[in-house]
C-alpha cells in the first residue's frame, strides 16, 4: 500500500461577539501591537473575545473494538466540547474492527451512539487491515485489540500498515512495544507520525510520556513494581483463606482475570510489562526470555497467613536495573516484603511502580482501582500528544 503524504494543518484566528444583529464571527490577521491591524482591532472589535478556530477533524479507526475500545468512544464522546474549544480538535470514527465484526468503515463516520449500542448499520466491509485504512482515510489508529505475549502479532502489522499510510499509531497493546519498539519508532519518524503506547503499562497512567516529556537528562538506574492485578487479588484471597482455585475464580468474578489466567498467574503479563518499560525506558534490548521469571502458581495461604503474622506481604515484583557491566537484569517473581515496603501496600486492581534515578533515589507511582476510563484515558491523551505535535 502507498504511503500518503503526512497532513497538515491550516489555522487562523477569529474574534466573536455579539452585534446589533447578532453572534458574528470577525477574521481577520494577527499583527504585532504596533501594526496597523491591531490598531484596527482596538478601535472596531474591542468587545470581541479571541478564540482558536483551527478546528482540525481527524478520522479515527479502532481495532480491537471490545471493552476498552468502547470505553475510548464514551470518552470522546464525553471530552468532545473540551477537545474542540480547548485543543481545536474534532473528531469522526470512520473504522472499527475486531475479529469478530471484521474491517467496518463509514466514510462520514459512525455515530457514537450506535457504536456504544453495537450498531454497525449502513457499515462497508473491507477485505484487510489495508484496505480498511484507505477506505476509512484513517489520521490514527488506534490498536486495542489482545495481546500475544510471545509475538505481539497482529497488532505489530496492524501499526506498521497504520503508519505506512500516514497516520498515527496509539496503542494500548503491550506487544508492539516489547516485541517491535526500535522498528516502529523509526518507521513513524520516517513517516512524520507518532508510535505512542502509554495504556500499555498501568492503564495510562503517565509512566513513558514521564520520562520523555517532563525529566530530561536523567538517568533511570532501576524500577520495581507491582503491576499485575490478578495476581494481587490471588494473593489477597489466600491471605483470607480460599484455596488457589478460589481465588482465581474470584478474580474472573471481578473482572480483572480473564478466562484464562494463565499468563497473569505464570507471570507472564508481569514480564511482558517489564520488557516494555526496560526498553523504552533504559534501552535495554530485551527479550520476554531474559526476564526472570517465577509465577504465584503453587503458593499457599499458609505462607500468606505467615507472612501476615510477621508484618509482612507477599507480592508478585516485577523488576529491571543496571548492572555494573552495563547489562539490565529483569525480573518477576513473590517477594515477602516487609509492609514499610510501598509495594506491599497495594491491593486489589491497583497498581505501584517505584524508579531509582541519579536524582531522584525513590519516585512513586501509585495509581488506585483504575477502571477500563484510565486505559482509554491514555489512549486519548497519545492521540492529543501525537495531532498537536504534527
Amino acid at each position: 500500500m502507498a504511503s500518503r503524504p503526512p497532513k497538515r494543518n491550516g489555522c487562523r484566528r477569529r474574534a466573536t461577539g455579539s452585534g446589533i444583529r447578532g453572534k458574528f464571527v470577525a477574521a481577520y490577521p494577527l499583527i504585532s501591537a504596533s501594526g496597523t491591524g491591531a490598531g484596527i482591532y482596538n478601535n472596531r472589535y474591542s468587545h470581541l473575545s479571541l478564540e482558536n478556530t483551527c478546528i482540525r477533524t481527524y478520522k479515527l479507526c479502532i481495532v480491537g473494538f471490545g471493552n476498552v475500545g468502547r470505553a475510548l468512544v464514551a470518552l470522546l464522546r464525553r471530552k468532545e466540547t473540551e477537545l474542540r474549544n480547548r485543543y481545536g480538535v474534532g473528531w469522526r470514527i470512520t473504522g472499527v474492527a475486531s475479529r469478530r465484526l471484521g474491517w467496518l468503515t463509514a466514510q462520514d463516520g459512525f455515530p457514537p451512539e450506535k457504536l456504544l449500542a453495537a450498531d454497525f448499520t449502513g457499515a462497508h466491509v473491507a477485505r484487510d487491515v489495508h484496505e480498511w485504512l484507505r477506505m476509512a482515510d484513517a489520521d490514527t489508529l488506534f490498536e486495542v485489540s489482545s495481546l500475544q505475549a510471545a509475538t505481539g502479532q497482529p497488532a505489530i502489522d496492524h501499526i506498521r500498515a497504520a503508519l505506512e499510510a500516514g497516520a498515527h499509531a496509539i496503542s494500548a497493546n503491550k506487544g508492539p512495544a516489547v516485541h517491535a519498539y526500535r522498528e516502529l519508532t523509526d518507521l513513524a519518524a520516517a513517516r512524520e507520525r507518532r508510535f505512542l503506547f502509554e495504556s500499555a503499562v498501568m492503564d495510562g497512567v503517565p509512566i513513558f510520556s514521564l520520562f520523555r516529556e517532563t525529566l530530561p537528562a536523567i538517568e533511570l538506574r532501576g524500577f520495581r513494581g507491582v503491576l499485575n492485578s490478578t495476581t494481587n487479588v490471588v494473593l489477597e484471597g489466600l491471605a483470607a483463606g480460599m484455596t488457589f482455585e478460589e481465588s482465581v475464580r474470584q478474580a474472573q468474578e471481578l473482572g480483572v482475570a480473564e478466562s484464562d489466567p494463565t499468563d497473569d498467574i505464570e507471570g507472564v503479563d508481569a514480564a511482558v510489562k517489564v520488557v516494555a518499560l526496560a526498553n523504552v525506558l533504559m534501552h535495554a534490548g530485551l527479550k520476554l526470555d531474559d526476564v526472570n521469571r517465577q509465577g504465584i502458581r503453587g503458593m499457599t495461604a499458609e505462607q500468606l497467613r505467615e507472612a501476615s503474622a510477621s508484618g509482612e506481604a507477599w507480592k508478585l515484583v516485577c523488576s529491571a536495573r543496571r548492572a555494573k557491566d552495563g547489562r539490565v537484569v529483569a525480573s518477576v517473581a513473590p517477594q515477602r516484603l516487609k509492609l514499610s515496603d510501598p509495594l506491599a501496600l497495594v491491593k486489589g486492581t491497583s497498581s505501584v511502580i517505584s524508579f531509582e534515578t541519579d536524582v531522584f533515589p525513590e519516585l512513586i507511582i501509585t495509581e488506585q482501582d483504575p477502571g477500563l476510563e484510565a486505559t482509554a484515558y491514555g489512549l486519548l491523551a497519545d492521540f492529543l500528544t501525537a495531532v498537536r505535535s504534527s
